[in-house]
């Protein structure tokens, strides 16, 4: 049977935008729209500008939007004051907006929640200016020097309440499920990763150890979402910093650290890849998405790079191998708002590619 190609895509690509059924998260097609930081909120609070573009995604066969990293509720969560938070009565009104206008769609949508740790600048346009930046133990994750503050106990136990918090509030306004962004170089991944992680108390030193922060996290959120709320982590084998060095060394790591994300309540795996078709280990074709689909039967969303770098026609090879559930779509839908339809349509022709121009405005 011919499986590649042009008759691989017009024959096989009803897959991505058939639904995806799960008990806690039904949608009507297996795209989704992966969280871009667009930085172009006003001092955190959502824009009209912002529902209106997630609202034009949302009209063209995406079946789940994840949002932009948001912020949590602490004084050294986001980079840039253009990040949207996830806290105070404005930015929640403001959220709770964009939730009804992809809810006039058949579109589901989810926050990410999200707190940059060690990645927030020491200057520049940041909100709380007098805030250092923090982390496992003040280690910039791109330089590896230390120039940041070390949390306490107290303060991680404060995150992770804030964190909490933002999920709690996500279920109120009337959201369809949470992400938790234990990727990206951000604040999970710095206590995951032994690079940033020097602590030798009980966050730091074996990979249990290093997981409790993230764990303590999943916990919290699960505790004040309740068991029928869907929770999303996402997490990466490379990020920013560690391009050519994975989280997790071999298979059996990491299926030791997914044992520990699911018995914590993790529901849908989205693993952000450094290329859809990167494999996460030497020796093995599977990505990571792959992977973790095999090592924990839960629904994976891979993504990396899909309708840029990247055809359709590999990923609809992943479904069709049962590699993966849903498929993250990036920069692509920054360019062209229509792509999902397009896609579905044989109208790849027509699809308004790519540029950096892309991230610089909302449309």
């Amino acid at each position: 049977m011919k499986t590649t190609g042009t008759y691989l895509a017009l024959r096989d690509i009803s897959v991505i935008f058939s639904p995806f059924e799960h008990r806690k998260l039904n949608l009507p097609t297996r795209l989704v729209m992966r969280p871009m930081a667009r930085l172009l909120a006003q001092n955190g609070i959502p824009t009209p500008e912002m529902l209106r573009y997630y609202r034009r995604r949302a009209e063209h066969q995406l079946g789940l939007i994840v949002t932009e990293p948001v912020t949590i509720d602490d004084s050294a969560a986001a980079a840039d004051s253009g990040m949207a938070q996830f806290c105070g009565g404005a930015a929640l009104r403001a959220w709770k907006g964009i939730c009804r206008a992809v809810h006039a769609t058949p579109c589901k949508i989810a926050p990410q929640l999200c707190h940059v740790g060690m990645l927030r600048p020491a200057s520049g346009d940041i909100p709380n200016p007098a805030s250092p930046a923090i982390g496992p133990s003040g280690i910039d994750p791109v330089t590896r020097e230390k120039r940041g503050e070390t949390m306490s106990r107290e303060r991680i136990r404060s995150v992770v309440q804030s964190f909490a918090t933002a999920a709690a509030h996500a279920r109120l306004l009337g959201f369809d499920a949470v992400e938790i962004n234990g990727g990206s170089a951000c604040l999970p991944e710095q206590f995951m990763r032994p690079e940033t992680n020097h602590r030798t108390d009980e966050y730091g030193g074996s990979l249990e150890s290093r997981l409790r922060f993230v764990l303590e996290i999943l916990h919290a959120v699960r505790k004040v979402a309740g068991r029928r709320f869907p929770v999303i982590f996402r997490f990466a084998q490379y990020s920013p910093g560690w391009e050519s060095v994975p989280l997790a060394a071999s298979p059996a790591e990491l299926e030791r650290m997914l044992n520990a994300l699911c018995e914590a309540g993790v529901d849908i795996f989205a693993c952000d890849d450094a290329g859809v078709e990167r494999p996460a280990f030497h020796g093995s074709a599977m990505n990571l998405a792959g992977w973790v689909r095999m090592l924990t039967h839960r629904p994976v969303i891979t993504g990396g790079g899909v309708g840029v770098e990247y055809g359709i026609q590999g990923t609809v090879r992943r479904f069709m191998a049962h590699e993966c559930d849903l498929v993250s779509v990036g920069r692509a839908l920054l360019a062209d708002a229509e792509w999902g339809s397009k896609i579905l349509l044989a109208r790849e022709k027509e699809i308004t590619p790519y540029t950096e121009r892309a991230w610089s405005r909302l449309f």
